[in-house]
């Protein structure tokens, strides 16, 4: 106890009573008149009150309650308890008599004989949250800060105390959960989640780091202050070894817990309600989110709509897709495109630039992929005629979506605004899917539709959970009780599919992603009935939601696929439309009629064309290795103008160099090698933490990346990460969120932003550094290697 000290304490002296003032004044050191102390006192004498009339603490053990903040504004009523009065001790400085600096003695602070026995006053109860509060400010210095709520950001981070206070950051974790008004943090939380001790083991500090406790009391009343060495200070009672082991034994989670934790709940550890752990709300500024949205799509589509026309001709695999565009159109197949000899040539391309399709002919010619993507980028053309622009319109009006897309998955994933919008802006900024959406090839399609399909997946968790939710509250409990649930229709996943289906109907390898979130939405049924109650019986939701699941993915995506076939079927020309026709003994053709036959028949050429060994031994001069792919190790080129003298075109090159320009489908590199770093951290947080959110970009990026890595020798190129760099995005933009920290953080939010807004700044910079590589812009070629940074880039 430091010198001075003085130890107020409620106890009854044995030699007095309350009807002999005098004898207790006798039988207590006299102290000095201290005003402070008085007042002290009488504070804590009407906290005594407050608590004994509110009965709803207990010292042992800890009642769980809820402030709701947002739907609810209402604190919960805790469930009732017998509870225990406490003894109140303070050292503080304010409180302590005058002996230890002049040895004096210490005046009795006496208590008037008809206050002895006042009847206790009837005082409304008071919440915990409200008592714990008055009691950390009032035991804190004056001008100390309160005791700031325990957030937790997209990371866990907690908060700090408030500038000024000796408070702790965290309160000490038990059983007991609670809710704090707070702003929206980077996650979106209108709520900041921590725990509160149990009152007999509350402690904050005073101004000169004493320690203030809450410890049993009798029901006498207040005494007088002692000298500090009248009693030595005893700490708060602990639990016995016995009941920390049995707590320590009840903690031990089974498997289908861990499970349900892996794949459901966030880094967030504080116990909540099953209610709570379902319905988790989105961010509260609806408005503010759409503004977010549509300002930073609006970027993105005059960013990339700029100069969309240069060059004018056909641009690498524009050759095939641009002029499929313009067939499937006039006949409902692609069709084949000869110079005036009758043999496929450069004529076709050089006629087509200028709007000349005479030399289409109505000759199937076979397509390595679906035909929906050709007729996306026709609809352009029927649009805006045969030219540049009318062929990468489509690509333009997708790749902007694909922003959106990116923002709205992003922020739900996230419940952030700010996350989300920071997602998008890095995609918009991002030189491959800047590239992709201004040329007419087919993965920008492909990449929309995914990101879209996933984003309904995420979505549909949501309305998964709160149907259950609404069930269970109409439950006693609010619990399953061992049964398994309701079925619930859920229209998220049909919208799934059909976007899945035509995802596959653009591409094929859009399958992987189907079969990969197909599963992740049937564990996220299991693991929410089990959380909502349903015990064993949780295991029918593999029937329930599994067969829902199926039907609504895999069964409607076929069928979509199969639709996006309907124009070739009808028509007779395309390539292979006649097999069925000239094999009419095929058991296909006698199953099923020619015209699936005809079908069918495609599908296996073009099946052995990118698996068989046609094209493993097949070699081309941007062809990469997908490993490079993670640090943007290798580019496509996509166009080029070389050897533009001085004095031609605005070159200002020496005499003895020349200008270029260059049209080059590579990413921005820093965000690339950002995206990388971020991916490792977001497996960490989804495996070891056990966030499910990093789980979905991991999943997403993988489920684009890894089957690349099993197509042996055939050549592939950089720009299929189109479908990857969405995921990629959204994985560095919460991991920048989690650097960033909660909003309530102090100085450590102050530190997060500038070195999150560093991150971003040179991302841009370098993003403006790459552009005339990215738009065909003219440079020297010293200007030009200046940006090749790696080999692989040239």
């Amino acid at each position: 106890m430091p010198t001075g000290g003085a130890d107020f304490e409620r106890r009854r002296p044995a030699q007095a009573t309350p009807d002999e003032p005098g004898a207790r004044a006798a039988a207590t050191p006299r102290l000095a008149p201290d005003q402070a102390a008085l007042d002290r006192a009488r504070e804590f004498r009407a906290i005594r009150e407050s608590l004994r009339n509110a009965s709803t603490l207990s010292q042992e053990p800890a009642i769980p309650y809820s402030v709701r903040t947002n739907a609810d504004p209402s604190p919960t009523t805790p469930r009732p308890a017998a509870h225990r009065a406490t003894r109140v001790r303070l050292d503080s400085p304010a409180a302590r008599g005058p002996s230890a600096a002049t040895g004096s003695e210490p005046e009795p602070l006496a208590t008037p004989p008809d206050q002895a026995r006042r009847p206790t006053p009837a005082v409304p109860p008071k919440p915990a949250t409200r008592v714990i509060a008055d009691l950390a400010r009032k035991s804190a210095r004056p001008g100390a800060g309160a005791v700031p709520p325990t957030t937790a950001g997209l990371g866990g981070a907690a908060s700090e105390p408030a500038a000024g206070s000796d408070l702790p950051a965290v309160l000490p974790k038990t059983n007991a959960s609670f809710r704090l008004p707070q702003e929206d943090g980077p996650t979106g939380q209108a709520e900041a989640i921590g725990t509160a001790p149990p009152l007999s083991s509350l402690a904050t500090r005073g101004a000169t780091g004493s320690v203030a406790s809450l410890a049993p009391l009798d029901d006498s009343p207040l005494a007088e202050p002692e000298p500090p060495e009248s009693r030595p200070w005893v700490p708060a009672p602990q639990d016995p070894p016995a009941v920390r082991a049995s707590r320590s034994r009840a903690a031990r989670v089974p498997f289908l817990a861990r499970l349900e934790r892996f794949s459901d709940l966030s880094r967030d550890r504080t116990p909540l309600s099953v209610m709570e752990q379902l319905r988790v709300p989105m961010p509260s500024d609806r408005l503010v989110g759409w503004i977010v949205t549509v300002v930073i799509t609006a970027l993105a589509f005059f960013l990339r709509c700029y100069k969309i026309g240069f060059p004018s001709t056909i641009m690498f695999d524009e050759t095939y897709y641009a002029k499929d565009g313009f067939s499937v159109w006039q006949y409902g197949y692609e069709g084949l495109w000869t110079d005036p000899d009758g043999d496929p040539g450069p004529q076709p391309n050089l006629a087509f630039s200028e709007g000349d399709t005479s030399y289409l002919t109505s000759a199937g010619r076979w397509a390595s992929h679906p035909p929906l993507g050709s007729w996306l980028i026709g609809a352009g053309m029927k649009l805006f005629g045969v030219n540049s622009f009318g062929w990468r319109f489509a690509a333009l009006v997708f790749g902007t979506l694909l922003v959106f897309v990116t923002i709205r998955l992003a922020r739900r994933l996230s419940r952030s605004t700010l996350i989300g919008g920071l997602a998008g802006f890095l995609l918009a900024v991002d030189g491959m899917a800047f590239v992709m959406s201004r040329i007419a090839l087919l993965d920008i399609f492909q990449a929309f539709f995914i990101v879209a399909a996933v984003s309904c997946i995420i979505a549909d968790r949501d309305f998964f959970r709160n149907k259950l939710a609404d069930h269970l509250a109409t439950l006693p409990g609010e619990t399953l009780g061992g049964r398994a649930g309701p079925f619930i229709f859920r229209p998220w996943l049909l919208a799934a599919g059909l976007l899945f289906g035509l995802a596959c109907g653009t591409k094929w390898n859009s399958m992987y992603p189907l079969a990969v979130f197909g599963v992740v939405a049937v564990v996220w049924s299991l693991t929410a009935r089990h959380l909502a109650g349903a015990g064993r019986r949780m295991w029918w939701s593999l029937i329930k939601d599994g067969l829902q699941a199926f039907v609504t993915l895999v069964v409607v995506a076929v069928v979509t696929y199969l639709a996006v076939w309907i124009p070739w079927l009808r028509a007779t020309g395309g390539y292979g439309r006649d097999w069925g026709l000239q094999n009419p003994d095929s058991w296909v053709t006698r199953t099923f009629g020619e015209a699936i036959a005809g079908l069918y028949r495609w599908h296996w050429i073009t099946y052995d064309f990118h698996t068989g060994d046609g094209m493993a031994h097949e070699t081309h001069t941007y062809q990469s290795n997908p490993w490079l792919w993670l640090v943007d190790g290798r580019t496509t080129g996509i166009y080029a103008d070389n050897g533009i003298n001085p004095g031609v075109d605005g070159c200002q090159a020496a005499a003895d160099s020349s200008c270029l320009r260059v049209i080059t489908a590579t990413g921005t590199p820093l965000l690339w090698w950002a995206v990388a770093i971020a991916l490792v951290a977001a497996l960490v947080w989804w495996l070891a933490g056990m966030d499910w959110r990093f789980g979905v970009a991991v999943l997403g990026y993988g489920s684009t990346w890894l089957p690349w890595l099993f197509v042996g020798t055939r050549p592939i190129f950089s720009f299929y990460t189109i479908t990857m760099i969405p995921f990629g995005c959204i994985a560095l933009a919460m991991a920048l969120g989690v650097l960033l920290g909660p909003r309530l953080a102090g100085p450590r939010r102050q530190i997060g932003a500038i070195i999150v807004g560093v991150i971003v700044a040179l991302i841009v910079l370098d993003f403006a550094l790459m552009y005339p590589v990215y738009t065909g812009g003219l440079l020297t070629r010293q200007q030009y290697y200046w940006r090749m940074w790696l080999p692989g880039w040239i």
